[in-house]
C-alpha cells in the first residue's frame, strides 16, 4: 500500500500540471476522490480514485454575494450570524453558480435590518459590494412592508411622508403608502435604527411586524424565510 500523499501532489502527477494549478483545480471544486468532490488541496489520499472534471478550468474563484431572507425574530437579534449553509440554499436559485465551501468564509454582513424586523439581508465576500452598501448606505433606498394596528391620525399618512422628527431632527421626505388596510409600505434612504417604529407611534399606530423586501434595485422577491441565494451577475444595488 502506498503512503498517503496530499491531493494536490497526486493530481499534479495525474494530469500532469504544476502544484499551484492542481491547488486551483481542487479549490474550484473540479476534483473528485472516489466520486466525491474534495476542495482541500491538503486532503490525504492513497489508493482512492482521483479524477478531474472534464470541464475544469483554472479561472480564479470570484467573490460571491448572498441574499438571505431573515425569518421573523424569535428572541435572537435579527442581525446576528445567520445559518447560511448548503442546507439553506434555495432550490430555485437560478444564478448557475457552483456552490463551494469557500463561499461560506469571510462573509461580511451589510446594511442591518431595523430592530425586530425580518426580510432581506446581504452577506458578501466582494469588497466592492461591501463598500457600496456600507459607505453609501445613506444613498441607497430601502423598502419595508410594515404590519400595523390602531387608528391612524387624520393627517397621519401626510406626516409619515414628511413632517416628523426623530432623535430631535426633522426627517427628510420619504414615500409611505397603504399596501392594504393593515400594511404600510415605506421607501426611504438612510433609515436609522428604530425610526420606522417611532414614526408609526407618532401617528397613532403600533408596529406588529416589519419586513425589508428591497435594497436599492435588488428585491428579495420569492426567496423563502430562512433561505439564501446568490446575487445574480446582472443584479446591482
Amino acid at each position: 500500500m502506498s503512503e498517503p500523499i496530499r491531493l494536490a501532489k497526486r493530481l499534479a502527477e495525474l494530469v500532469p500540471c504544476s502544484r499551484r494549478e492542481a491547488e486551483l483545480y481542487i479549490a474550484g471544486g473540479w476534483v473528485m476522490v472516489d466520486g466525491q468532490v474534495v476542495e482541500e488541496p491538503q486532503f490525504m489520499v492513497s489508493q482512492q480514485a482521483v479524477t478531474l472534471h472534464p470541464d475544469a478550468n483554472l479561472t480564479p474563484l470570484e467573490p460571491v454575494t448572498m441574499l438571505y431572507h431573515q425569518p421573523p425574530a424569535t428572541g435572537k437579534s435579527a442581525n446576528a450570524a445567520q445559518p447560511i449553509s448548503a442546507a439553506t440554499h434555495a432550490a430555485d436559485d437560478v444564478s448557475g453558480i457552483h456552490m463551494l465551501k469557500q463561499h461560506f468564509v469571510r462573509l461580511t454582513p451589510c446594511t442591518p435590518l431595523e430592530p425586530n424586523a425580518s426580510g432581506l439581508l446581504v452577506f458578501t465576500q466582494d469588497w466592492r459590494v461591501a463598500r457600496k452598501l456600507i459607505e453609501d448606505a445613506a444613498k441607497i433606498e430601502q423598502e419595508y412592508v410594515v404590519e400595523v394596528a390602531g387608528e391612524i391620525a387624520p393627517d397621519g399618512l401626510k406626516l409619515l411622508n414628511h413632517g416628523l422628527k426623530f432623535n430631535g431632527r426633522a426627517l427628510a421626505p420619504i414615500k409611505v403608502s397603504w399596501q392594504n388596510e393593515t400594511r404600510l409600505r415605506f421607501a426611504l434612504k438612510g433609515v436609522q435604527p428604530g425610526q420606522i417604529a417611532h414614526m408609526c407611534q407618532r401617528v397613532g399606530l403600533q408596529v406588529l411586524g416589519m419586513k425589508r423586501i428591497r435594497l436599492g434595485r435588488v428585491s428579495m422577491a420569492k426567496l423563502q424565510p430562512g433561505q439564501w441565494r446568490y446575487l445574480l451577475p446582472g443584479e446591482k444595488f
